[in-house]
């Protein structure tokens, strides 16, 4: 059957158990090893995006760059990784998902190396604008990946259970950053921390060797060759397709540029404005990562349980609120520390229910491109966040500019999931 308008009644499969991890329980290995190389691959991928927001006080005080022009880099990494997320998704259509996967991480990979060698922020900006092409192909890839390999009862605990692995990813950032500034000189260590982005290159070799890529894509790829029949990379902009592709990409903008707007600059507003060291404030981001990753695998859970709207309107309005106490309220540092938890777990966990979200709302013909322009545009317009709370922060305190953004962002994510339909269990179809 092929899916023409994804709005429709379509076939969906039943809860079967519903704890959170039955879906490992009923995997075979193949499916397993997906999973795990997924997993690591969100890892990775949160490490590497992480580890810039975690140097940007030492760029600025280095090489004498303005804060809002320093959280360009963030922005420009994030805009391009649209772009290559939109490329990786189509991509990953027509030559396959596991190929385009390994394609972008080594992508991204290389590019960490070369800005661990940037002599001036020139050149480390358009490093990462580089980087971020990969950055975004490989959510693409790996999110189709992973939503076609797991059964559709399964699915929104399964995709989100490897979202979780940012989280992982993150907290290996912070470990790094105060292993390696202990270790090192400023001046010396926030190379390091670039070289360590240049990790997930390793995990190419697994992906060669167990790796295969889902029946339902490749059968599809299989009839459109018969066929003749390629789609477009501008398909997902007409027909009934249409109205689904600027919904999914207005809820992406929010969810991702109320993201970006906290997690990006939370480091700064530690050191900057609570004047703690760098060092000192690896507890205070410990206990927001500790939240982000237990916020991923609820919301992996909920997202199976409650469905993926309500697990998107409950978080939304949680995170709203906890941004809200966190920047607005004259609290202790000590009671900061504890808000830390909560605002990692609803700024972070509506993630677990995105990738399968996308999935569903798309027929495997254009599965790839789909995903890939929806959530890699929300990506490229979130990316303005982190320059915008920046600028904006030249004339208010860093603490109101995030809450600012943030507010906004988790608004418009509100209103666009009240708009889209549930696709909870959606039974996905080989078409062409």
């Amino acid at each position: 059957m092929t899916i023409a308008d994804p709005a429709r009644a379509v076939e969906t499969a039943d809860i079967e158990d519903t704890s959170l991890l039955a879906f490992y329980r009923d995997m075979n290995r193949g499916e397993r090893r997906t999973f795990w190389a997924c997993a690591s691959g969100w890892a990775l991928d949160g490490m590497d995006f992480m580890i810039y927001p975690l140097v940007i006080g030492t760029i600025v005080k280095l090489w004498s760059v303005d804060q809002g022009i320093a959280g360009l880099a963030g922005t420009v990494t994030l805009l391009s990784s649209a772009i290559g997320g939109w490329l990786g998704g189509y991509l990953a259509d027509r030559l396959g998902r596991v190929r385009t996967l390994q394609f972008t991480i080594l992508w991204f990979s290389v590019f960490s190396l070369v800005c661990a060698m940037a002599q001036n922020f020139d050149q480390l900006l358009i490093a990462r604008a580089v980087l971020g092409l990969g950055f975004g192909g490989e959510w693409a890839a790996g999110a189709v990946l992973m939503g076609e390999a797991i059964r559709p009862q399964y699915r929104g605990r399964a995709v989100g259970s490897v979202q979780s692995g940012w989280a992982v990813g993150w907290g290996l950032a912070v470990l790094a950053q105060a292993i390696l500034f202990s270790l090192f000189p400023a001046e010396t260590a926030w190379r390091w921390m670039f070289v360590v982005g240049a990790l997930p290159a390793l995990l190419v070799f697994y992906l060669r060797r167990y790796v295969t890529e889902p029946d339902i894509a490749a059968a599809t790829r299989v009839r459109q060759a018969e066929a003749g029949n390629h789609p477009p990379l501008w398909e997902i902009f007409s027909g009934p397709i249409l109205k689904t592709t600027v919904l999914a990409s207005l809820m992406a903008t929010g969810c991702q540029g109320g993201y970006y707007a906290v997690t990006f600059w939370v480091p700064q507003f530690l050191t900057k404005e609570r004047h703690l060291s760098i060092v000192g404030s690896t507890g205070y981001l410990a206990a927001l990562i500790i939240g982000s990753f237990i916020g991923y695998l609820t919301g992996a859970w909920l997202a199976d349980r409650i469905g993926r709207r309500n697990l998107f309107l409950t978080f939304s309005l949680g995170a709203i609120a906890i941004v809200l106490l966190y920047t607005q309220l004259p609290l202790t540092n000590e009671i900061l520390w504890l808000l830390g938890f909560p605002l990692g777990f609803f700024a972070s966990g509506y993630f677990s229910g995105m990738g399968a979200f996308l999935t569903e709302l798309y027929p495997t013909r254009l599965r790839g491109s789909g995903q890939g322009f929806c959530y890699n545009f929300g990506r490229g317009i979130g990316a303005l966040f982190p320059f915008l709370v920046g600028a904006l922060s030249n004339s208010t305190t860093l603490a109101n500019a995030i809450a600012i953004f943030a507010v906004a962002a988790y608004g418009v994510f509100f209103l666009a999931a009240f708009a889209l339909p549930e696709t909870r269990g959606r039974v996905l179809h080989v078409d062409g």
